[in-house]
């Protein structure tokens, strides 16, 4: 099968079968640890778990990434503003997590972006900011291996022009250009979810844990329910991991108390525009009073954001108010020569960060570094970090686990282990003309499929061999192909028509309708994979728009109650009864 690693142990799929499958050695089978939470660090956490010889099973109440972990602002970074914290630790960790992950681990997901640093004082800030940048770079080299991205280098106002037109000459002085990455988030994951799978761990998403299993004080596995039928059962685990970002404290008080580490949550906001309302070859950074601001190049548009605000309201379905969106225009626009309104706005989406809790309630003060603790025996909790530094969180994560079992477990080796679709990616890539010539595909789409699949673009390529009419472009959607939609439905672990038009694809945020006028044709193409009824498709398509009519309320709401409050208005994703 395209995908299997060399080592042959499975096979990466994450279907409808797999799932059955899944759930029914979850009801039967002891597991050495079980992970609650299917974000980065869930999937990271199963992942190696799994490559160090463990047997694993992962649970994910809702979808896949479908918390933080798909709504953030889709960079892999170091923290450049972290270095005024003087945290050079978390930095230097960041930037060698973001070389080995553009390098080694999924450089088909993971890719260099540059961003420009607009400066107001000739001087001062220039050197300021220089030496920032410079020590920015040099944290990016560790045990002699190559940073890879390009070294930063200072620009005149000419010359920043010339990478940035849209910026108003009066606003800056010069600026300096460096690099980052850039990932779809939420895509990363579920390669990390499939590539935990095809190492053996067994995998659910719209499953519950609703409770812990005890012999005394250990905590000896979970209750869970699967929330498309309606069933319940046990998971037996020698470890339990709860990675569960901003509810953290609520899986803790199913085991009795929320213990010494509590997580608040802070909510971001992100603004989507057309890619011609600004004229720039290059990301920016700006400086705002309390934060940082980026405008980041995505496909054929920017993303713009984020806000940094405290958020104790739904967790589920955090609302944008027209009040963030306020801000963030605001604030983009004092340095743009034609101003953004909200008539250039085609998408927004807003996100929550698990924040550790600090001596002060400003959440942009609070910790970003992670804790891993043993609230009970048995139970291994880890919360806090970010999303570059994912993959660290999950080795000590683990590295807890095998604490906590008889034996000795192997040491961590995920800095070695290529996400599915990275091995042979570069030697595909320099084929992709023979690719489109082979399929019929312009070469653009084959590149397309590559920056999203890497070399599992075969099962898509033979998906469309065996069904031409996949090869077509959605309605309404065209930079996606309607084999996609099969795709995330046979292979990807997509339950509902949300879960490809907000996370497998970006439909819900890069089109104008937000993805109403694609949702029946997308529905369409899932419903034979799903076992849907007529009635089944017809649900999907009036949960969508109706979620999408309450996101669209929301934002023109003036404060954040009155925005959850329209947001909670949409009715919850219906269960099916298919496989």
């Amino acid at each position: 099968m395209a995908g299997s690693p060399v080592t042959g142990l499975g096979s990466s799929r994450l279907g409808p079968a797999e799932r059955a499958e899944a759930l029914e050695r979850m009801a039967r089978v002891e597991f050495d640890v079980v992970v609650v939470g299917g974000g980065i660090v869930g999937a990271g956490a199963a992942l190696d778990a799994a490559t160090r010889g463990l047997s694993v099973a992962v649970v994910e109440a809702r979808d896949f990434a479908s918390g933080t972990s798909s709504r953030s602002s889709k960079l892999i970074h170091g923290g450049l503003r972290y270095l005024e914290q003087y945290n050079f630790d978390l930095v230097r960790e960041a930037l060698t997590e973001r070389g080995l992950l553009m390098q080694r681990v999924a450089p088909h997901l993971v890719r260099p972006v540059p961003f420009l640093l607009p400066t107001t004082h000739r001087v001062w800030e220039r050197g300021y900011f220089g030496a920032g940048v410079a020590l920015y770079d040099l944290l990016s080299f560790q045990m002699g291996r190559t940073r890879g991205v390009p070294r930063h280098r200072h620009l005149t106002r000419r010359g920043a022009l010339r990478l940035a037109p849209s910026l108003r000459k009066d606003a800056f002085t010069g600026a300096i250009q460096y690099w980052d990455a850039q990932v779809d988030d939420a895509r990363y994951v579920m390669m990390v979810l499939r590539t935990a799978a095809e190492y053996g761990a067994q995998i659910a998403s719209r499953t519950q844990c609703v409770g812990f299993l005890r012999e005394g004080e250990r905590v000896t596995g979970l209750r869970i329910r699967d929330l498309e039928s309606g069933t319940d059962a046990k998971v037996r685990a020698k470890q339990v991991v709860n990675a569960t970002g901003v509810w953290t404290d609520d899986i803790q008080e199913l085991v009795g108390g929320r213990g010494q580490i509590h997580v608040r949550a802070s909510k971001g906001i992100h603004l989507v525009v057309p890619k011609d309302r600004i004229h720039s070859s290059t990301g920016i950074i700006l400086r705002t009073e309390k934060s940082v601001l980026f405008v980041i190049p995505w496909g054929r548009h920017w993303i713009i954001g984020t806000t940094d605000t405290a958020w104790d309201l739904d967790k589920v379905h955090p609302a944008a108010s027209r009040a963030d969106i306020d801000y963030v225009l605001e604030h983009v626009n004092r340095v743009l020569s034609t101003p953004l309104t909200h008539d250039d706005v085609e998408g927004v989406y807003a996100g929550l960060r698990p924040l550790l809790v600090g001596e002060t309630d400003e959440t942009s003060k609070l910790s970003r570094e992670h804790v891993v603790a043993h609230p009970v025996p048995g139970l291994v909790l880890v919360a806090g970090g970010k999303y570059t530094t994912y993959r660290v969180m999950a080795k000590d994560a683990i590295d807890a686990v095998a604490h906590g079992l008889d034996g000795k477990v192997a040491e961590s080796c995920t800095d070695r282990v290529a996400l599915v679709g990275a091995d042979g990616y570069p030697a595909m890539w320099n084929s992709r003309h023979r690719l489109a010539a082979r399929s019929g595909l312009h070469v653009a789409r084959v590149e397309h499929l590559l920056h999203r699949y890497g070399t599992l673009v075969d099962d898509l390529l033979t998906l469309i061999a065996e069904r031409p009419d996949l090869g077509k472009p959605l309605t309404g959607a065209d930079d996606y192909l309607r084999a996609e939609v099969v795709y995330a439905a046979t292979h990807e672990g997509a339950r509902h028509l949300n879960d490809v038009l907000s996370r497998r694809t970006r439909i819900s945020i890069e089109t104008w309708d937000r993805g109403v006028g694609v949702a029946r044709e997308a529905a369409e193409l899932m419903a034979p994979v799903l076992g849907w009824s007529k009635k089944q498709t017809d649900r999907e398509v009036e949960y969508y728009s109706k979620r999408i009519e309450a996101e669209r309320d929301s934002q023109n709401e003036l404060g954040d109650q009155e925005a959850d409050a329209r947001r909670r208005g949409a009715p919850e994703i219906v269960p099916t009864t298919g496989p």
